[in-house]
């Protein structure tokens, strides 16, 4: 591999994690159009439409019924349950708080293979985690006190997010790698539509789902799009460089953040969440640097 392909492909994974955060963004511009349920179902509905159709064309209709069939509806809820709560963290709070605290996720992915894949969770994980968690700990401080338990929602999508990849890694061979996008997408849009319907009939004035605006509309589809692009380019970044290269670049996202937070929301996270931030950032790439020594 050639020193050229690999920095396009860190390149590709730049572009690919920054674009991911401008969509984090524009979805926060809808907080005070729809409620966050309906915005969640309808960006995978429109998501999964698109997948399924290129799936189609690609792979054809046989494609669309999947091997182990359990598993992915497990990636899809997990995948939901993700969505969901980082949807519903970054209407409620500032979007580079909200990211950081999600940068959780992969010591947790490292600290659940061990009783979920049987893989040995080593020293590092657990010293990892638990410096982590204190990043964590310092970027809720205003929150906890400002929304309460609602704070705790990017925790939660980090757990989700952390649990896609361990599902990810139990179903690998499965099929390609836009089939299990496909179907990961589809059963998360299902479940994100029930939980739309069921948070619309509770009553709750929050949850209540009107017509949207074609301005909600577009800017779903937009996501949508920006994702499904954003996750192409990451994929294409980590066949060239490999993903030890591109892993760092994930990072970017929270610059991306915080520079979009502060032109659209004027939002600017205090010295605190900073540090926080680069706590949690920190004891992320220390794991990374100790598997690539040790790969």
């Amino acid at each position: 591999m050639s020193e050229g392909t690999v920095k396009s492909g860190v390149l590709l994974a730049i572009l690919g994690f920054s674009i991911l955060s401008v969509g984090d963004a524009v979805l926060k511009t809808m907080a005070p159009d729809w409620p966050v349920t309906a915005v969640a179902a309808l960006r995978f509905v429109i998501g999964a439409v698109a997948l399924t159709t290129l799936l189609m064309v690609k792979e054809g209709r046989k494609s669309l019924f999947p091997n182990k069939p359990w598993l992915q509806v497990a990636r899809g809820f997990c995948l939901a349950g993700a969505s969901l709560t980082f949807f519903s963290a970054i209407f409620l709070m500032p979007l580079a708080e909200a990211m950081a605290i999600t940068f959780l996720s992969p010591l947790l992915t490292a600290l659940f293979s061990g009783p979920l894949l049987g893989e040995k969770v080593k020293r590092v994980v657990w010293l990892g985690c638990a410096v982590g968690l204190f990043g964590v700990l310092l970027i809720l401080r205003p929150n906890l006190a400002l929304l309460g338990w609602p704070a705790l929602l990017p925790l939660v999508s980090a757990i989700f997010f952390a649990l896609i990849i361990i599902t990810n890694k139990a179903s690998m061979g499965s099929g390609s790698a836009l089939a299990m996008q496909t179907y990961m997408a589809v059963i998360a849009s299902c479940i994100l539509v029930f939980a739309a319907f069921l948070a619309h009939f509770s009553g709750i004035e929050t949850f209540q789902v009107t017509w949207p605006n074609y301005d909600v509309v577009l800017r779903c589809a937009f996501v949508a799009f920006t994702a499904s692009t954003a996750h192409w380019l990451i994929y294409l970044g980590t066949t060239r460089s490999g993903a030890s290269q591109v892993a760092p670049a994930a990072y970017i996202q929270m610059l991306v953040a915080i520079i979009l937070g502060w032109w659209m929301f004027s939002d600017i996270p205090d010295t605190v969440t900073v540090v926080g931030a680069t706590i949690i950032i920190g004891a992320g790439i220390y794991l990374w640097r100790d598997d690539v020594r040790k790969s």
